[in-house]
């Protein structure tokens, strides 16, 4: 069976991340190593040093994913280069080197803002895909959340950007991103939301959706039947960020005393909502938990509120809470609402008093909670299970493959479908 030789290349890269995009990536990597096919991860160690002062603990990596981060000794100033010039100036002689032509079968591109920009596309050869985790190609700060204080309807890029305390980026505001997306064979977005908001934003280019997708894991038993907290309780997963919306949650459990929150993540809003928090004792900051011990928090709860006030191009914490056969509470907004009803598998709310009313349903009424449960499961199982996901991207590869001529990857990638 022909294996290949794929690279990767993304700005983070656990354990140099932040965000639940960089472990989907590590996934995808991991599991199209175990088929035997040679990964090369390519990511950029001085934008992770740049925006964090912690110290990641090394990870070990499957023995056929090579990793290699990229660094300098002038971090901060080899990013601010790369997102104003949309191009890798210090570390572009090292990519030169490492997607020499031939070098790989597959160029993979994730998020790429701060390891090369939009002149990383013209960079190798052999079938190249482009994978939008974020809404980067279509919005300075990624998120499509305007000023800093609302969703975006409208271009106001370069106000938007001054908002943020972010430079303007110039390329941004000539032809230099259409014609570098002429290199790319394939772009895939992360959920039909998505695809429909980089058409509404302009992008020139067609998109195929494809999720995220989480692994299974064995359990034991006495993992299966422990849960990690004393009392009933609603959980949150994520970094504390304002668009994650914790704001207007929090509240709610003043009036709530029946069941706890707890809050499992840490970020840059953590000192605010914890002083929200002061006089709520049902509230309860974990910090941020490593990955292995999620799932009997997930387990466990109730239900998972996802309160998110932004449009997130997924939602990886909906579908790793319905592998654990935990129904969720979401926001409705963006692609939370089609993965919900995609699933079955949750409720969804706009405003307190319907995230209330979602809340006193799943606690007071254990029949319709199993019943959202084993919706979730089964939802996890049809739609982004490993194995299900990993064909839809061959799939889409192959037939990349077979509209560029290349027979070699086209016939490889047969036997993976």
């Amino acid at each position: 069976m022909k294996k290949l030789k794929i690279a990767m290349l993304t700005t983070f890269y656990p354990p140099y991340s932040f965000g639940g995009d960089a472990i989907g990536i590590q996934r995808l990597a991991t599991a199209i190593a175990k088929l035997g096919h040679q990964i090369t991860v390519i990511h950029d160690v001085d934008a992770f040093s740049t925006l964090s002062n912690v110290k990641p603990v090394d990870i070990t990596h499957p023995d056929n994913i090579t990793v290699i981060g990229l660094k300098s000794n002038i971090g901060f100033i080899s990013n601010l280069l790369t997102q104003q010039l949309g191009r890798p100036v210090i570390h572009r002689k090292q990519l030169e080197k490492i997607l020499k032509p031939g070098a790989f079968d597959i160029v993979w591109f994730h998020n790429i803002s701060l390891i090369g920009g939009p002149a990383l596309l013209s960079f190798g050869d052999g079938i190249k895909v482009y994978e939008a985790h974020e809404h980067w190609l279509v919005c300075p700060t990624h998120v499509l959340w305007r000023h800093n204080r609302e969703l975006c309807d409208s271009r106001q890029c370069l106000r938007c950007s001054i908002n943020y305390r972010r430079p303007p980026q110039l390329w941004r505001y000539q032809n230099f991103l259409s014609e570098k997306l002429s290199h790319i064979d394939t772009f895939i977005a992360k959920s039909e939301f998505s695809r429909k908001k980089h058409k509404e934003f302009g992008f020139p280019k067609k998109m195929q959706v494809i999720p995220y997708f989480i692994p299974e894991t064995k359990k034991t038993v006495q993992e299966s039947n422990f849960s990690p907290h004393e009392r009933p309780y609603f959980l949150f997963v994520g970094r504390l960020e304002k668009i994650k919306g914790l704001d207007d949650v929090i509240p709610v459990f003043d009036n709530y005393p029946q069941a706890d929150l707890l809050i499992l993540g840490n970020g840059e809003y953590e000192v605010e909502l914890q002083q929200q928090a002061s006089k709520i004792p049902n509230v309860k900051f974990l910090g941020r938990i490593a990955s292995e011990d999620l799932s009997k928090y997930y387990k466990s709860a109730i239900a998972l509120i996802v309160p998110s006030v932004c449009y997130e191009t997924f939602g990886i914490i909906l579908i790793e809470s319905f592998k654990e056969g935990t129904p969720v509470i979401a926001r409705n907004i963006g692609p939370f609402v089609e993965i919900v009803k995609q699933s079955g598998g949750g409720m969804l709310y706009s405003d307190k008093n319907e995230l209330l009313g979602a809340m006193h349903k799943f606690q007071e009424n254990p029949a319709y909670r199993h019943d959202m449960a084993k919706s979730a499961r089964s939802g996890f199982e049809a739609h982004w299970s490993e194995q299900i996901v990993l064909k839809e991207y061959f799939k889409i590869i192959r037939q990349a493959a077979i509209e560029k001529g290349n027979d070699y990857v086209a016939s490889a990638l047969e036997h993976e479908i």
